[in-house]
Formats: structure tokens, sequence, C-alpha cells
């Protein structure tokens, strides 16, 4: 029996691929967006890279309805994104148009999926950062399309944010994650003080089953020490 209807936005990354294991093994249905296939996904639909913004927003929202058929979704989780250094005298147009790329449009085009297939009192997860709490000086562009995002989730959490009747909009806000490209380029990092995927993945299917959920509008920092992961509501 299917738990429910859920989307991974970016599922063929690490964490995305993360969740969508999980959400399949809680009996979830899950819809994959991300430039590639995630063979674990029901359906799996594909970014075109080379179509405008309002372009790839009619494509995906077009193969979502024709996904859903007539269903809604519990839940959708975006975690599409990346990083980027770069500051006033180095990369700061090239790096700003990446970040807003992979983080602000994503996270953009997952808050009009939840304006059309969300069902009443679903959940929309999008994904900012700690830094983007602070001045970000070495990673400008990543600092303001995460800021973007925080204000974009309590945007949407307002009486006139445009989402199904008592739904929640929620972003994570990550310090590390545990992902084998992040240990790769910081092999001599401290791994007790990043956050493990399982972690994050475990906690959208909770989420997705209505349990546990912060207020709408909430900005959660996952701070993790020895091991253990924290949550911080702001």
């Amino acid at each position: 029996m299917v738990a429910g209807r859920v989307v991974v936005y970016g599922g063929r990354g690490a964490l995305g691929a993360k969740c969508v294991s999980h959400l399949k093994a809680a009996n979830f249905w899950v819809a994959s967006i991300d430039l590639a296939e995630n063979p674990e996904a029901d359906v799996n639909i594909a970014v075109q890279t080379t179509d405008g913004f309002v372009q790839q927003e009619s494509s995906i929202v077009n193969a979502i309805g024709n996904a859903l058929k007539e269903q809604k979704l519990d839940g959708i989780f975006c975690v599409a994104g990346g990083w980027a250094g770069g500051n006033a005298s180095k990369d700061l147009a090239k790096s700003s148009e990446l970040m807003w790329n992979q983080s602000v449009c994503s996270s953009v085009l997952a808050a009009t999926l939840a304006s059309k297939f969300l069902k009443d009192g679903g959940v929309l997860q999008l994904t900012g950062a700690k830094a983007a709490l602070d001045a970000t000086p070495g990673m400008i562009g990543y600092g303001m399309a995460k800021a973007a995002v925080h204000h974009l989730t309590k945007s949407l959490a307002g009486k006139d944010g445009g989402l199904p009747v008592n739904s929640h909009v929620l972003a994570i806000l990550p310090i590390t994650l545990d992902t084998p490209m992040n240990r790769k380029w910081m092999p001599k990092a401290d791994f007790s003080t990043w956050t493990p995927l399982e972690f994050v993945a475990d906690l959208f299917v909770k989420w997705a089953r209505g349990d546990d959920r912060p207020s709408s509008g909430s900005l959660i920092q996952l701070v993790t020490k020895e091991s253990k992961t924290s949550l911080i509501h702001s």
C-alpha cells in the first residue's frame, strides 16, 4: 500500500538519492526531478538546462501533472543546490549566477509545484544554509542565494504565500553534510561534526507522514557535534 506521494527535487545528488531510497523504503511513491535519472524513483523528470527558467517551469509542471493523474502530493523536498566560492574581486558574477540557478531557481520551481499539487496539510521543504545567517565574504554568491531561500521560506509561510491550506513550508540549514564529495575534498576534517545524509532522509520521511513538523516558516539549523545532530529552529 502506498504511504503517500512525494517529489524529490534534486533526486540524483548525494542527499537526494538518499532521500529517494528512504522514502521508497517507507512505501512512498516518489518522483525525482534532476538532470539525470534516479533508477529507484517511480517517475523521473529531466530538467532541461537549455530551456529558459519559465520554460523549465512549464515543462516540469506539465510532467508532474501527467504523472500524478489528479492525485495530490504529501510532500515536496527540494535538495538541489551546490557550492561555489567567490568575492568581489574573484568570480562574483559567475558564482552568483551559478548559485542562483542551483538554489533559488530550484526552490522557486518547488514552490510553484507546491501551489498546484500539494495536498492541504502537505509539506514543502527547501534547503538553505546556516552560513547564510551571517556574512559570507569568501562565498558571496552562495550566501546571497541561500539567504534568498530563507526569505522565500518565510514568505511562503505567510497567509498570502499561495500554498494550500494548512501546508507547512520548512527550510533546513545544514553546516556540512557528510557526502562522498565532501570527504574527498576535505579528508582531514572532523567528520563527527558533519550531518549524516541518513539523518536528513529520516527527517523527511517523518515530515512526509506529518510527524514532528516544526511550525511553518521555520529555518531549521542542523548542528552536529560528536556525531549527534540537533535541530535548532528560528
